[in-house]
């Protein structure tokens, strides 16, 4: 089977299973990752370690707002080049992405260090928990260029259809960090600091087997210094395409920061537990977001080659796809809401803060993958500007000022609802808008 067929002919519900299947594993991959460091850490029964994790979960969000901004503009870019037949510019993309990832990373990796006191206590640490949170900051500090490629790759990776190697090196990634958490964090004791020393040589070996690929197996993409360019529109094309991506982490960032400040005042266990319900609600959200993704390439490839019927019939068979697996993932987590607090830490207070916010996150999880459906049709036709308005909207102008709101009418009990309210606005205003960009699309 030929990338033309794939992407060109395939029957849709065939296509769109071959191409998101392994990109939900590597979503459900990322979660299970992004749970390991809170799960091995809770075990040591610390509820001060517990969240000092959690204060430096917006380091890893803003890694991650480049990992995305670059890896899905990078595939966007590419899979259109690819269905224009432009060898070149893929090449161009591939460089691109693989540089402007290492070069951000180092430049984060220098900011964190020498800013590290400020940053922490910026983010919420108090005098219980910044050691703790500095040892952690530290050792991610160093793996900043190795977590922002590897996870760029593996969206550049799928835009060649090679969604089974993308999830391969997702993988390599996790399985890595789960075998030596507990041998760092428990075996030699280094708690919050040995799971990211786990996390930095996860992702180290994840960055190596992403480089064999494009060095040895890619057919399209180079990571050859000659085709490293920001000139020619391949800059502004990534950046603006993956921006929407990118701004939706980095507000994460901000009101995760926001959140814990408000959090600490009533105590370290809701710091705490809202780290674990954080962790939790990934699976939620990155299954959907996972299948929303993973046919990204295919919906960008149609566009560029100019066949608007089948790039609809994509649209409409994923968002189906992840109406059923939304409404199906809340509803486990729901009827198990607390056995799966539990699972991260025996601690009375954490588990009673825990299970009422788990609750309030899930009240958008059936839908919430409509909204990033609506998202990635916006940039794979190259409008960019909605869907950053609807990340700005979900993550900043209206989820920190509600968070705020509510806290001062209702308290504790209002600020853990923010969130879902402010997914609910935006998952409307995404059908609205991209219901008005479908109608431009056929009439043209």
């Amino acid at each position: 089977m030929n990338e033309n067929e794939l992407m060109g002919s395939m029957k849709v519900s065939k296509a769109v299973a071959k191409m998101a299947i392994p990109s939900v594993i590597s979503s459900l991959v990322t979660v299970v990752y992004n749970m390991a460091d809170t799960f091995f850490v809770g075990q040591t029964g610390d509820p001060l370690q517990v969240a000092a994790v959690s204060l430096t979960n917006p380091i890893f969000i803003l890694l991650m707002a480049f990992a995305n901004m670059f890896g899905m503009g990078g595939s966007a870019v590419a899979s259109m080049a690819m269905g224009e037949k432009n060898e070149k510019r893929v090449k161009n993309t591939s460089a691109f992405v693989t540089y402007a990832s290492l070069i951000v990373g180092i430049l984060f990796a220098l900011i964190l260090i020498f800013f590290m006191k400020p940053i922490l206590y910026t983010f919420g640490a108090n005098s219980q928990t910044y050691e703790m949170a500095k040892g952690y900051t530290f050792h991610v500090s160093y793996g900043a260029p190795f977590i922002i490629w590897s996870a760029a790759a593996s969206f550049i990776v799928r835009a060649e259809g090679a969604s089974s190697e993308a999830m391969i090196g997702s993988m390599i990634g996790t399985v890595v960090n789960i075998v030596l958490d507990p041998v760092f964090i428990s075996g030699l004791g280094m708690g919050a600091a040995g799971a990211a020393i786990a996390t930095t040589i996860g992702n180290i070996l994840a960055s190596i087997y992403y480089l064999w690929y494009f060095m040895k197996k890619s057919k399209s993409f180079s990571v050859s210094p000659k085709y490293f360019k920001c000139g020619e529109q391949v800059l502004s094309r990534v950046c603006s395409i993956g921006f929407p991506t990118a701004i939706f982490s980095a507000l994460m960032s901000v009101s995760t920061i926001v959140l814990n400040q408000i959090l600490v005042k009533y105590g370290n266990a809701p710091v705490a537990a809202i780290g674990i319900v954080f962790k939790a609600n990934m699976f939620i959200t990155f299954l959907q977001m996972g299948l929303a993704n993973g046919v990204q390439p295919l919906m960008g490839y149609n566009f560029g080659a100019g066949n608007q019927k089948r790039f609809m019939e994509v649209d409409c068979f994923t968002k189906k796809c992840c109406l059923v697996v939304g409404i199906l993932a809340t509803a486990l987590f729901f009827f198990f809401r607390e056995p799966i607090i539990h699972l991260f830490i025996n601690d009375k207070d954490v588990i009673y803060y825990g299970v009422k916010m788990l609750v309030a996150y899930m009240l958008s999880g059936p839908f919430i993958g409509i909204l990033f459906v609506n998202m990635n049709c916006m940039q794979s036709t190259g409008d960019a500007l909605p869907a950053t308005i609807l990340s700005v909207l979900r993550q900043g102008l209206l989820l920190i000022p509600l968070l705020y709101l509510l806290n001062a009418v209702l308290g504790l009990n209002g600020v853990i609802y923010g969130q879902a309210l402010t997914d609910c606005v935006a998952i409307v205003l995404s059908m609205y808008i991209w219901g008005r960009k479908k109608r431009k699309l056929k009439s043209e």
